[in-house]
């Protein structure tokens, strides 16, 4: 997928990623757990490279549905940002690691969006059909023959 399609499906995608855990989607055992906190944090980081205003102050999954709302708030101004930082091919930010494109940065995360969406989605379908939690279904267990 190209890069204009990941940025025009971003605030579905996010849509989709909070629907899901307000339905009560359990991500423990998935690395969205984890990873949904960290790059809404970086993508904030992001923004706020390009101009934004955007400031996280819960931990957790919380902060998806604290991004969103941020997000709606200063929606125009937001995708102008985004628009920006994707035209600029020289913006750089300074990281823990170094100096990145800004442009690179928010191409990731775009993509990141993309893949949770479509994540959350699968999970989403197999839940509705019944189908056990993998921790509990014994996909990817070694059974030992003697």
């Amino acid at each position: 997928m190209e890069v204009p399609a990941y940025y025009a499906q971003f605030e579905r995608n996010l849509a989709i990623i909070l629907d899901a855990l307000k339905a009560g989607l359990d991500l423990r055992t998935t690395t969205l757990e984890v990873s949904l906190p960290l790059e809404i944090y970086v993508l904030c980081e992001v923004l706020n490279q390009g101009g934004g205003q955007f400031r996280l102050t819960t931990d957790g999954l919380a902060r998806v549905a604290e991004f969103q709302e941020q997000y709606q708030q200063q929606a125009t101004a937001t995708e102008g940002i985004m628009q920006r930082l994707l035209d600029d091919k020289k913006a750089m930010m300074r990281t823990p690691e170094g100096r990145v494109l800004t442009k690179e940065m928010l191409i990731r995360r775009l993509e990141f969006f993309n893949e949770a969406a479509r994540q959350v989605n699968v999970m989403r379908t197999q839940s509705s059909l019944g189908s056990p939690a993998q921790v509990r279904s014994g996909i990817g267990t070694l059974k030992v023959q003697k």
